[in-house]
């Protein structure tokens, strides 16, 4: 290129108004998320045993789980890629078997164990029949996000997430209440208004940013956006941790053995979903696991009654613990599990 042509060009950029994202002050945000995504897992680990220390705080965003949630499946949608998406919905027998073993093999698994050890009986039959209970629901809408911290399939966690979550209405209730003779009381046509909110309000919202922002600036501001994605997380976790504190106080040996219950069990059907799906692919049993081990219990603390047992509604505000510390406590191990593939 002649060196009259580089100067104006080089002089034209500089009379070109530089974009926002490239000012020093306007990337600060960016910079602060990108941060936050990098260190996922950890401000995940803080951020528990934050919402559990403050308990102002905690009581202040009880109110505002659901909108976070909202926008946490608004962000997670923006981050996956559609067309895989697409491409394990052409995949149905698959998908089909995922989500019988997540909605009807794990309970009848679990309420074997629970059997089986005898927390059926006694002081312990209200935690066993927590932990039956816990195996019952949808995989937790935070479950794409978390795949992706740890290096696994963010899409058929988005899948499986979605389905079940439609599903879960259908095959909970009787479940529980043969099991268990517990009467969950899943109203479809209220868990559907709720739905509504939670996904098709955030599908929604993502296909409008797709199209407003294109794809090259979502890629672009990808590590932001998985930033924003812990920073939501974060904030369920303070909402879902009120009362939680004063409940340990009252009664430690409750609360830390629930914990232990709730980290048992949800690394078990971790660990027992993912060895049933190794046929299936290597990296496909590991997301498949970490979605049987995560699930949603917010959904049930919505909707049981008040009547319901309070160390069952306990046991559900404690699997936050696994649920939120997983990533931390994960990461390493799926990352050497991916590198000896």
């Amino acid at each position: 290129m002649h060196p009259a042509d580089i100067e104006r060009e080089a002089n034209a950029a500089n009379l070109r108004p530089p974009r926002l994202e490239d000012l020093p002050i306007r990337r600060l945000p960016l910079r602060l998320l990108e941060w936050c995504a990098r260190q996922g897992s950890a401000l995940l680990a803080i951020g528990i045993f934050a919402g559990l220390a403050l308990p102002p705080l905690a009581a202040m965003l009880r109110d505002v789980v659901t909108p976070v949630v909202a926008l946490l499946m608004t962000l997670v949608l923006l981050r996956v890629d559609p067309a895989q998406v697409v491409g394990y919905l052409r995949r149905p027998l698959m998908v089909a078997a995922l989500l019988v073993w997540l909605l009807l093999a794990c309970p009848l698994l679990t309420f074997g164990a629970v059997w089986l050890t005898g927390l059926t009986q006694g002081d312990s039959a209200a935690l066993g029949a927590a932990l039956v209970l816990m195996a019952t629901g949808c995989a937790a809408t935070s479950s794409p996000a978390f795949a992706r911290l740890v290096g696994l399939d963010g899409e058929i966690a988005l899948v499986a997430a979605l389905l079940s979550t439609l599903l879960v209405p259908f095959t909970a209730p009787p479940l529980a209440l043969g099991l268990l003779g517990v009467d969950l009381s899943l109203s479809i046509g209220g868990l559907m208004g709720r739905l509504a909110l939670v996904v098709g309000l955030p599908l929604l919202l993502s296909l409008v940013i797709r199209r407003l922002a294109g794809a090259e600036r979502l890629h672009r501001w990808g590590s932001a956006v998985d930033g924003a994605v812990v920073l939501s997380v974060v904030l369920y976790g303070f909402g879902v941790m009120d009362g939680v504190l004063a409940k340990l106080l009252a009664d430690p040996g409750l609360v830390l053995g629930g914990v232990l219950l709730a980290f048992a069990g949800s690394f078990a059907l971790n660990l027992l979903t993912a060895v049933a799906f190794l046929p299936a692919g290597y990296g496909l049993a590991l997301s498949a696991g970490l979605l049987s081990g995560n699930r949603n219990m917010a959904l049930y603390l919505a909707v049981l009654p008040a009547a319901t047992d309070a160390r069952i509604l306990l046991f559900f505000a404690l699997c936050q613990f696994p649920l939120f510390l997983s990533p931390f406590l994960l990461k390493p191990l799926y990352g050497r599990l991916l590198r000896v593939r």
